[in-house]
């Protein structure tokens, strides 16, 4: 699979590389947390994180003054497995290189994404990455087999719990945490626990590409 740059014109349609931002003590205090051993961890927000000087730069510059967190998605992946979506735009930044495996909102149709649309992009580490809200995504993919690190920052409560209510349409059975819309690949382990499944074709796996 061909893996392009975030900095190349292909990315714009996806999201684009903020300026202005030092990440140096943010990647310090990501890479005092352990990996695990294997799979993947997500936590929306931890404190060694938010305690950075970044995260009130963040806040005020990247989202306009309203409430963030910022967590760690972090571990070993080179698989799509799901895509999800946000009502806004999501920044990452990278202890080391990681890829991201992203589709655009409106190539879904009738409740179905070919992963065949998939894109994938290379951010180097320390890039303030932002991800538009319409930029389908998931987990980062690592760049060596050492795994990945990847800040992750969202308005605050995105990941928790989703609200009860009754459906009024399709998009609402993809909702499965508060602000968290997700398609998930049938061969996924998402699927089998439940999640809605939205995407046909291949479960991308990038391990030959990097």
């Amino acid at each position: 699979m061909k893996i392009a740059s975030v900095y190349d014109p292909s990315f714009q349609p996806y999201g684009r590389v903020l300026a202005g931002y030092d990440t140096a003590a943010l990647i310090q205090a990501m890479e005092n947390i352990a990996m695990p051993e294997e799979g993947v961890a997500y936590e929306p927000s931890i404190a060694a994180l938010e305690d950075c000087a970044i995260f009130g730069r963040l806040q005020n510059h990247a989202f306009g003054g309203m409430p963030i967190q910022l967590g760690m998605c972090w571990g070993h992946n080179t698989k799509l497995n799901c895509l999800e979506y946000h009502r806004d735009s999501e920044i990452n930044i990278g202890a080391s290189d990681f890829i991201l495996l992203l589709a655009k909102q409106e190539e879904i149709t009738d409740g179905m994404l070919d992963t065949a649309k998939i894109q994938a992009f290379r951010a180097p580490a320390g890039a303030v990455v932002e991800v538009y809200a319409t930029s389908l995504h998931y987990a980062p993919c690592q760049t060596e087999d050492t795994g990945f690190r990847a800040a992750v920052v969202l308005p605050k409560g995105t990941n928790e719990a989703k609200p009860v209510f009754s459906p009024v349409n399709e998009e609402d059975g993809w909702l499965t945490a508060k602000n968290k819309w997700l398609l998930a690949h049938p061969e996924s382990s998402e699927a089998g626990q439940g999640a809605y499944v939205g995407l046909t074709g291949e479960n991308i796996d990038i391990a030959k590409d990097i």
